[in-house]
């Protein structure tokens, strides 16, 4: 027999799929088009390991199928590559961050060749090329005419180890995501996007979008819309008012203390007024030490410092305490909270630390009004009101309303929305990223860069690394920051501030469709047939950071015309991690990374393929086990065999082929219908069980159909597409297995001439009998109750009623 020689093989047939343009994506609108995606990688000096291409492989499977199936396929590939990961490879390594994103593409790019794809090379995009992130500056400079980019000089997130502000989203449990540093709050100037803006469309779209639940729930509580009002008090002391936001003010009559937070706009503009002020200036401080998941953190015990002043509750005249406490976070709602530790597990745990009154006003609808005395009799979710004035006997839903028309209609509050998301902060003092094209003059102010002196190019430096000032490395660069007002003509400076990795990737899957466009950043035409993405496939952990922004920077498109579909990405499906043998994630640090390339050379990139979509549910995390490839290059080779060996006959396998039994087109039809359906539902390791069920099958028989063996490569190429290419043509076929037509079932070929049906009595499984598929209810009755297995368990009963479920179970109910 021929040898399965995969490397020889995987060689010659990228060699042919390359020079004969098989995945070129053609803009012809004939077919009816199917865009497909994975999250671009960044990439990095590793190279690929064997978790990497998960996610590429399942795509590409999917893309192939697509292909059979008649669409159009755009299958693009490229690199997200600016930003921090980039740059602090490049100061780790002692080398310009250009050569080291060159370098590291080239190696992405033949790790990914070596496995086989089907993507369209000459649609390629780097978010690092100036004909790419000129269109990244030019959405800049529409946001900034439409007032959503603005300067800030508010304290951010900053990471003094990558030495640069970060976003919200660029933190993870309050730690720079990155690093693992501490995050510190540093008043800084920054470029700020309204992402607030698009708050209410971006929840109201994810209802009619196809993704997960889970990540749509992420979503939901990133943007964490609260309906609520603004409740001011007076501070008798000083002459002023502090304001809280609130999404229940029908407590409001058991308020009885006000905590501002140790970075709020409160406690800095008024901290001379306070008369332990130094206690709380050494507060203050000891607090910029904390991360913001440190003050939050569950279970860790209140601290905070008395005012000395009192704020007065309107309902009801009384005098409230204010503290400064580091569990209350500026960032959220006013950055000032009122205690109402009646009904707050937080204000209940602060009360009990300060030793201040607790007050119920909600009681069960029991009538219990005791004073709560344990944490688990906090925040209920229903009662009635108890020593609230107006409101007493009130549901607590239909207080809550009336409370706030009361509290707006005497002046001391007004109705409001609040988010948890915040402006996207914009400004990275880093280096390696897309300079903002904006001019700083002393006369003009900020002026936008023209249009056609786009992009403002990143220029080229001997020394890159941060500062830890505050300033971008740029600032040093004299005859780069230096040039003239383009609105007045005086002398100027350019903003020396870059964009966050994130930018890029925001929009570059509209440059694949039209990679090449000088003079927009995509065609109307080209974008109207190809958008929306189809499916995108990528890691869940982008549900709050990209996916957030991605579906921002489009609706902000979609509304300057620039796309006619108003959300970017149709489906989406998250890809289960792949974890090293010892069970942990796959780093250098723990010395467990298993490389594809090593892997490839030994068993070849389409057991490679085949291995990782037979490992396990595709959305499940599961640990590499090399042994397990084993399994899925013996099945290639038990295929092999079978063509290369096994008498063929010149029959198709279908209804009324002399000399198929019935039973090999049963299976057969039901592999297709199994394949078909599984790959589409991105159910690859079930789909490959049932083409290992089908094979196991064939090889016990003495000949096999040559029309059958060839639907069964088609339903194979997508997994392995070399292997299956190299045993069509050894069947004769002239031309790619990939521009055949997908296989398709016969309905009436996968009916059962008989089943197993299940027997139950009271539910519980007591036979199995073997019977026509197309049994009637009363002779199933018949012959079930005829059997002595079945006899025995009704035995001296009352049969109530026989509960028959056509082809596949009877269940007799009986007392």
């Amino acid at each position: 027999m021929e040898e399965y020689n995969f490397k020889d093989i995987e060689k010659k047939w990228q060699k042919k799929w390359e020079k004969e343009d098989v995945y070129k994506t053609s803009d012809s609108t004939d077919k009816p088009k199917y865009y497909i995606l994975d999250m671009f990688p960044y990439p990095s000096g590793e190279g690929l390991h064997v978790g990497h291409p998960k996610g590429y492989i399942a795509t590409d499977v999917y893309a192939r199928q697509k292909m059979m199936q008649g669409y159009n396929v755009l299958h693009p590939m490229g690199w997200d590559a600016f930003g921090l990961p980039a740059e602090n490879y490049a100061i780790k390594n002692k080398v310009h961050p250009k050569v080291a994103v060159e370098k590291n593409v080239k190696r992405f790019k033949e790790q990914l060749e070596k496995i086989g794809f089907t993507y369209d090379w000459s649609r390629e995009v780097n978010t690092t090329d100036p004909g790419f992130y000129k269109w990244t500056q030019w959405t800049f400079l529409k946001m900034l005419e439409k007032g959503l980019a603005y300067e800030s000089h508010e304290p951010i997130n900053w990471c003094p180890t990558c030495q640069t502000g970060l976003a919200n989203e660029d933190l993870e449990d309050g730690r720079c995501e990155r690093c693992d540093s501490e995050i510190e709050q540093k008043p800084m100037r920054q470029w700020v996007l309204k992402i607030t803006d698009y708050a209410d469309r971006m929840l109201e779209g994810l209802d009619k979008l196809d993704w997960e639940e889970s990540i749509k729930e992420q979503q939901r509580n990133w943007i964490g819309k609260k309906i609520g009002i603004n409740i001011s008090y007076e501070v008798g002391e000083l002459d002023e008012k502090v304001t809280v936001f609130t999404t229940r003010p029908d407590t409001n009559f058991g308020a009885t203390f006000v905590v501002a937070a140790p970075d709020s706009i409160f406690v800095s503009k008024n901290i001379d007024n306070f008369p332990e002020k130094q206690k709380i200036v050494d507060y203050v401080n000891e607090t910029k030490k904390k991360t913001e998941l440190d003050r939050i953190k569950e279970g860790r015990k209140k601290t905070g410092i008395f005012t000395g002043l009192y704020a007065q509750n309107n309902l009801n005249n009384k005098k409230m305490p204010i503290y400064v406490g580091d569990f209350v976070l500026s960032s959220v709602g006013t950055g000032v909270v009122v205690g109402v530790p009646g009904h707050d597990l937080r204000d209940f745990e602060f009360a009990q630390a300060m030793d201040l009154e607790i007050i119920r006003v909600v009681v069960g609808l029991d009538g219990d009004d005791s004073l709560i005395t344990k944490p688990e009799q906090v925040q209920e979710k229903s009662g009635k009101m108890v020593n609230s004035d107006f409101l007493d006997g009130l549901d607590i839903h239909e207080a809550t309303g009336k409370i706030m028309d009361y509290i707006e209609e005497k002046g001391f509050g007004e109705k409001t929305i609040n988010y948890k998301l915040k402006d996207w902060v914009f400004s990275r003092q880093r280096y390696w990223g897309e300079p903002i094209p904006v001019i700083h003059c002393d006369k003009c102010g900020v002026v936008p860069v023209p249009e056609k002196d786009l992009p403002v190019m990143l220029p080229d430096v001997e020394k890159y690394e941060p500062t830890g000032t505050g300033e971008s490395p740029l600032s040093a660069i004299d005859d780069w920051v230096n040039v003239d007002c383009p609105k007045c003509g005086i002398k100027a400076k350019r903003e020396t501030n870059t964009m966050p990795q994130w930018a890029g990737s925001s929009w570059y899957y509209l440059r694949y469709i039209d990679p090449k466009n000088k003079e927009a950043l995509v065609d109307k035409k080209k974008e109207k047939y190809w958008s929306p993405v189809d499916f995108y496939v990528g890691g869940a952990e982008h549900a709050t950071r990209h996916l957030i922004y991605a579906r921002f920077w489009h609706k902000f498109l979609f509304d300057i015309g620039v796309v006619n579909y108003d959300e970017p990405f149709k489906k989406l499906q998250h890809v289960g991690l792949i974890m090293a043998e010892d069970g942990r994630k796959m780093s250098k640090r723990w010395g467990n990374v298993i490389n594809p390339d090593e892997v490839i050379e030994k068993y070849g990139a389409d057991t490679l393929r085949l291995y990782e979509m037979f490992m396990g549910p595709f959305a499940q995390a599961i640990a590499w086990d090399t042994k397990s490839m084993e399994g899925s290059h013996r099945f290639l080779l038990k295929v092999w065999k079978i063509i290369k060996e096994k008498k063929m006959t010149e029959c198709g396998g279908d209804k009324g082929c002399g000399g198929t039994s019935k039973e090999l087109i049963n299976l057969f039809h039901k592999t297709i219908k199994k394949v078909t359906e599984d790959i589409e539902g991105f159910r690859f390791n079930t789909a490959i069980s049932q083409m290992m069920i089908l094979i196991n099958y064939i090889s016990k028989l003495d000949s096999v159909p040559r029309g059958a063996m060839k639907k069964f490569l088609q339903l194979l190429a997508p997994f392995a597409p070399h292997f299956s290419e190299e045993l069509w043509a050894s069947l004769g076929e002239k031309k790619s297995i990939f521009l055949e037509e997908w296989p398709k079932y016969n309905p009436e070929l996968i009916k059962d001439e008989e089943i197993n049906l299940v027997v139950q009595v009271n539910g519980k499984v007591r036979e199995n009998i073997l019977v026509s598929a197309d049994i009637e209810e009363d002779e199933a009755k018949e012959l079930t109750l005829s059997q002595e297995s079945v006899k025995k368990w009704i035995e001296g009963k009352d049969i109530v009623k026989i509960i028959f479920v056509k082809g596949r179970l009877i269940n007799i109910v009986a007392k």
